[in-house]
């Protein structure tokens, strides 16, 4: 099995650990799409890289969200409903990892595809400006 080259907008399978569930003590999360959003350079080890969950689970409170359109979900094989990036929450993770996982149905493939430039750009200048305020919350895997 080869894992994809990690490259900002790649959408993958990641047992993603909110920051709750963190500190509560567990160190694993649901499998879930995630959206890489930063990878540090390849000839660099250990590697790392960012990841935003995406959940299915309308956000409230501080949450802040980033809804991906239903025509980007048909494009890239998630489900049709409604789902958003969060990116006031991350994990920072080794590549490759224990918690990427193959696409469901899709043995061997851990990827979906990217997200549009576009809808990248705007979830990347909105993590970047949470994470310069220190408003976004990191797990370190």
């Amino acid at each position: 099995m080869a894992f994809p080259e990690p490259k900002p907008g790649l959408i993958l399978r990641y047992d993603h650990l909110w920051t709750h569930e963190a500190a509560a003590g567990r160190d694993q999360g649901k499998d879930r799409p995630t959206c890489l959003i930063a990878a540090t350079d390849s000839l660099v080890r250990p590697r790392y890289v960012v990841l935003l969950p995406i959940t299915h689970t309308p956000p409230s409170g501080d949450t802040v969200r980033i809804e991906i359109p239903a025509t980007v979900k048909e494009a890239i094989g998630l489900d049709s409903e409604p789902s958003w990036v969060i990116v006031s929450e991350h994990n920072i993770d080794e590549w490759p990892n224990g918690g990427l996982s193959p696409v469901p149905g899709k043995p061997g493939e851990f990827s979906y595809g990217f997200i549009p430039p576009g809808l990248f750009a705007k979830i990347k200048t909105s993590f970047i400006e949470l994470a310069r305020a220190k408003k976004s919350g990191a797990v370190r895997r």
